[in-house]
C-alpha cells in the first residue's frame, strides 16, 4: 500500500511540474517576432474615402511610405530606435498634408503653436515642448530635452531659448503657414458666430466645434536590434484653441510612452481625453501588472476605456518582441508600418 502511495505522489508531482500545452512557458511568450519594426500613424479621425480624391488618397499614402522607409533604413543598418523616430516624424513634419510642422493648424488667434514628445524606452527618459512658434523640428526639440537638459517638459520662449541654445534651425513663424489650414480655421470662425448669434459672453466658452477641429497629429514608435524601444508625438493641436491649450501629444503617458519591458505607444485623437485616460501608459501597465498582449491591452484602453469616456482617436503601438498593432474608434487613421523582413503596410481607413 505504500509503495501505491509513493506511486501516485511521484506521478502528481511529474504532472505539476510538466507545462501544459494551452499554457505557453515565458520562453515561448518573449519568441521575438519581429528582430527590428517600425509603426507610425499620421492621425485619426473621420477620415472617409467618399471625401478623398484618388490624388489625395495616393499623396497621403507616397508621404507614409516615405516616412515609414526612412526609419526601416536606419533600423535595418542597425541604428538606435530613437534616431528612427526622430528621423521618421521629422518627414511627416515637413509636409503639409499632416497637423505637425509645416502643416500645422491655427489657434484661434490666427498663430502656429507646436507640441511634441519622445521617450526612451532603455531609461524611461523622456523629453517634451509645448507651445512652440518658431522651432522647425519640434520631435528634435523634444530628444534634446531629453538628453541635454535636467528637464521633462519645457513650453513656450523658453522652449525656443533651448532650440536655439541646442544649435537647432529656427524658423520664421510664417514658415508654417499654409492656405488650407487657414481656411479651416475662418471657417470654424465663422460657424461659432453663427450658432452664437454674435453673444460675446457665449463665445468665450463655445466648445461645440471641438470634434471637428483636429487633424492629423504623427507619430512614431521603433524597436530597433538592440531591443530598445523609442516613441515619439509631434503636432500642432488643435484647430481654432485657445488660452495657450495644451492636448495629450507633449504629455508623457498620454501622447506618448515607451518602456522596453512592454511596449511603445504614440497617440492620436481627441487630447482631452487621451490625458484623461492616460492611454499611452494604461497599454503598457496592462502589459505589465495583468500580462496582457499588446493587442488584448490596445484593444481594451481604445474601445473600451477611451470609448465609455466619450474620447475619439487612436493609438500606434510595438511591443518589445517586434508585435505591432494599429487601434483607433474612428472612421479612419492614417497609418503604416514595416517589419525587418521589409513587408510593408500602409492604410488609411477602418477596413
Amino acid at each position: 500500500m505504500k509503495n501505491i502511495h509513493l506511486l501516485l505522489s511521484l506521478m502528481l508531482i511529474l504532472s505539476a511540474c510538466s507545462p501544459s500545452s494551452k499554457t505557453p512557458s515565458n520562453s515561448q511568450k518573449d519568441i521575438p517576432v519581429n528582430e527590428f519594426a517600425i509603426i507610425i500613424h499620421g492621425g485619426a479621425g473621420t477620415i472617409l474615402k467618399k471625401n478623398m480624391t484618388p490624388e489625395k488618397e495616393a499623396a497621403y499614402k507616397a508621404k507614409l511610405a516615405e516616412a515609414v522607409k526612412t526609419g526601416y533604413e536606419i533600423l535595418k543598418k542597425g541604428g538606435s530606435s530613437g534616431d528612427a523616430v526622430v528621423k521618421t516624424i521629422q518627414v511627416l513634419e515637413e509636409s503639409p498634408l499632416f497637423n505637425a510642422g509645416k502643416g500645422a493648424v491655427f489657434t484661434h488667434e490666427e498663430t502656429n503653436e507646436l507640441d511634441a514628445s519622445f521617450m526612451d524606452g532603455k531609461t524611461l527618459n523622456a523629453g517634451a515642448i509645448a507651445g512652440v512658434k518658431d522651432i522647425k523640428s519640434p520631435i528634435e526639440a523634444a530628444r534634446k530635452v531629453m538628453t541635454n537638459s535636467d528637464h521633462v517638459m519645457l513650453s513656450g520662449t523658453g522652449a525656443s531659448q533651448f532650440a536655439k541654445e541646442q544649435g537647432l534651425e529656427i524658423v520664421d513663424p510664417s514658415y508654417f503657414y499654409t492656405e488650407s489650414r487657414f481656411k479651416s480655421l475662418q471657417r470654424i470662425k465663422d460657424k461659432e458666430k453663427t450658432a452664437l448669434d454674435h453673444d460675446d459672453k457665449k463665445a468665450a466658452f463655445y466648445d461645440a466645434t471641438i470634434k471637428n477641429s483636429k487633424f492629423g497629429t504623427v507619430g512614431c514608435v521603433a524597436l530597433d536590434k538592440e531591443g530598445n524601444i523609442s516613441a515619439g508625438t509631434s503636432t500642432g493641436g488643435m484647430t481654432n484653441k485657445r488660452w495657450g491649450r495644451i492636448g495629450d501629444a507633449p504629455i508623457i503617458g498620454s501622447g506618448t510612452y515607451a518602456n522596453n519591458k512592454t511596449c511603445g505607444v504614440s497617440s492620436t485623437g481627441w487630447g482631452e481625453y487621451f490625458i484623461r485616460a492616460q492611454v499611452a501608459y494604461d497599454i503598457s501597465a496592462q502589459m505589465e501588472y495583468q500580462q496582457k498582449s499588446l493587442k488584448k491591452a490596445t484593444n481594451d484602453v481604445i474601445h473600451n476605456k477611451l470609448t465609455k469616456l466619450g474620447g475619439t482617436g487612436g493609438v500606434v503601438a510595438l511591443d518589445k518582441n517586434g508585435n505591432m498593432a494599429f487601434e483607433f474608434n474612428t472612421a479612419g487613421m492614417y497609418r503604416a508600418s514595416m517589419n525587418d523582413k521589409g513587408d510593408m503596410v500602409i492604410k488609411i481607413y477602418k477596413d
